[in-house]
């Protein structure tokens, strides 16, 4: 009974779309955040004059670069939870109730 009613559902046009969606916004968001996070690494590898650099007082270059990192972690999550909310929710709504 459960195998029949999951491949219901994973045939549902409704399903595969909110797949495809999911997975490709998915794949962008952590793209993003793997550009910028490695990116940081990488001037902590290879550019630390650079990072070392004074700004103001004892504050260096790093830290607001590193504080930008993480601000671009929680907006990147924000933004898919507000996706979430919406879109994905919307079409996973719209499945459960053909399913009904």
């Amino acid at each position: 009974m459960q195998t029949a009613i999951a491949r219901r559902i994973r045939n549902n046009p409704d399903f595969i779309e909110l797949e495809a969606k999911r997975g490709r916004f998915s794949w962008w968001i952590a793209g993003i955040m793997l550009v910028v996070y490695y990116g940081f690494i990488l001037l902590v590898a290879f550019e630390k004059d650079f990072l070392s650099t004074r700004i103001c007082g004892v504050i260096t270059v790093a830290f607001p670069i590193g504080l930008g990192v993480i601000v671009v972690a929680i907006a990147l999550t924000g933004i898919y939870v507000l996706r979430a909310n919406g879109l994905f929710d919307a079409l996973t709504r719209r499945i459960a109730q053909r399913e009904r």
